[in-house]
């Protein structure tokens, strides 16, 4: 693992570690980022609605005991819903191990653990056989990619031809992020990416709003920053309120955007 990586996954395996402890945390998510009908047993920390997560499932076209990848699943929230809303089984991946540890109890407390698996891995290094997956999706993590060329290759190596991928991803603005490694890899846009990995294109949309939902998650995270110590512990709290301070301050992002790809 590269040191962004070593970073970004100590980060996620400290905030993982304290997952579900925090109501402050809860509060700002469903005030500013999911809204109040996002169902609370499958939340998530990514910038994604009900309503977005609903379009995402669609798109999917998953049937009954299909398999349904989730890369850089994190705690598992939005794949399980998807898995208990589709029927599909389901193969969660994370380069956080305490992520993959909290989304095992939490398919297990949702009466799912029946088809879903979760285990350690990359965006570049998923473990998965070749052909396995009849669809997959990533919700807010492919930004963090060292590669993103590479990250997308492996998706089409583990779906099956004529699988679909939905992606909810931020684009890179490049001159903001040089220098940071925690974004290397800067793209602005996805698509030539997807095309040169063997995808068709079915939809590649802007999601609406995103910035003001950005920037008043994060400016909740940082003014709550003493009550987010005290619930999630200092090492937690920390990660958080660094990754919403910086996000202010740099503005990394030119663009949040929901795609839709079929495995040609």
């Amino acid at each position: 693992m590269t040191d962004a990586g070593d970073l970004i996954a100590g980060g996620y395996d400290a905030f993982y570690a304290a997952w579900g402890r925090s109501p402050t945390l809860r509060r700002i998510w469903r005030d500013h980022v999911t809204g109040p009908d996002y169902p609370e047993a499958f939340a998530h920390i990514s910038f994604l609605s009900l309503t977005q997560l609903r379009a995402l499932a669609r798109a999917l076209q998953l049937g009954p005991d299909q398999l349904l990848v989730d890369l850089a699943c994190g705690a598992g929230g939005p794949g399980l819903w998807v898995a208990r809303e589709s029927g599909a089984r389901l193969a969660g991946r994370d380069l956080s191990t305490v992520a993959v540890l909290r989304a095992a109890e939490r398919a297990d407390a949702l009466g799912l653990s029946d088809r879903a698996e979760f285990a350690p891995g990359t965006f570049e290094h998923s473990g998965l056989p070749s052909g396995a997956a009849d669809a997959v999706m990533t919700v807010d993590a492919l930004q963090y990619a060292p590669d993103k060329a590479k990250a997308l290759v492996e998706v089409a190596r583990i779906l099956r031809p004529g699988g679909r991928f939905a992606l909810v991803a931020f684009e890179l603005d490049a001159e903001h992020v040089a220098g940071l490694p925690i974004w290397g890899d800067p793209v602005s846009d996805y698509r030539p990416l997807l095309e040169r990995a063997g995808f068709e294109i079915t939809s590649y949309e802007e999601i609406p709003n995103w910035r003001d939902q950005v920037a008043a998650g994060f400016a909740a995270v940082v003014a709550e920053r003493g009550s987010l110590e005290v619930e999630l512990g200092t090492a937690a709290a920390a990660a958080t309120v660094a990754e919403a301070s910086v996000t202010l301050e740099v503005q990394p992002y030119g663009g949040h955007v929901f795609a839709v790809a079929e495995r040609r």
